[in-house]
């Protein structure tokens, strides 16, 4: 589904990713962990088109994507949901969620989409007709993974879906992810900083240092590893 090859990206003269490989089936839940600054989040960036890599190619599904625009990438099936979840504030629930599913192979379903997340976070139905800017952060961030679905994504890029959350709620958010995989084939790539968690969750892993993968395989085995449980589960 997805194929990501040797790609570099830099900020400015700053060299972020180093011959970043990695492949995606689908159907599969990967999980990409790696201490901060390791370029976890610049990799999502760089899959969606938000940047540019200097070398490498990426290829969604048989297309190569590396030279295209955001909108042309989402109207493929990628969709990001990003770190801080960057919302509407002043719009309500609804409009945020109306807005998501903007691609022409979208709209169609946008009543059926927009009923599915209601089901997935009933939380947000209570507050469809509240603005965005006045909802919790666990509800924010519902609300973005929510707005994510209604572009109908093959492949669904999570930054950070857990951050800054209390444990009850990352439990929900982490629940409804496995759900969406499991009742809808949805393919995930996710960006986590609770490794253990997600880990568990995941069919497979990357471990990203310093702009390069250093680990992968599957979620379990990962969870073995001695290195990985030294360095990021603290055991």
């Amino acid at each position: 589904m997805l194929t990501v090859s040797r790609i570099e990206v830099f900020y400015g003269d700053f060299q972020v990713l180093r011959g970043v490989s990695l492949e995606i089936q689908p159907g599969e839940i990967v999980a990409l962990v790696g201490a901060n600054g390791a370029g976890k989040t610049t990799t999502l960036k760089t899959l969606s088109g938000l940047l540019r890599p200097k070398s490498g190619q990426i290829s969604f599904l048989q297309r190569r994507i590396d030279q295209m625009m955001p909108h042309e990438i989402v109207e493929l099936g990628l969709v990001h949901v990003p770190e801080g979840r960057k919302l509407f504030p002043d719009m309500t629930v609804t409009e945020n969620l109306e807005l998501g599913a903007f691609t022409k192979h979208a709209k169609p379903y946008r009543n059926q989409t927009m009923h599915f997340v209601f089901e997935l976070f009933p939380r947000l139905y209570e507050r469809r007709n509240q603005r965005a800017g006045t909802l919790s952060g666990g509800e924010q961030q519902m609300l973005a993974i929510g707005r994510a679905l209604m572009a109908r994504p093959q492949l669904l890029l999570l930054d950070e879906p857990s951050l800054g959350l209390a444990p009850k709620i990352v439990a929900q958010v982490f629940d409804a992810i496995a759900k969406i995989n499991r009742e809808q084939g949805l393919t995930i790539l996710i960006v986590e900083q609770h490794v253990s968690h997600v880990l568990h969750m995941a069919t497979r892993g990357y471990v990203l240092e310093n702009g390069q993968i250093v680990l992968e395989g599957k979620g379990s085995e990962l969870l073995k590893n001695p290195e990985m449980r030294r360095a990021y589960l603290g055991l």
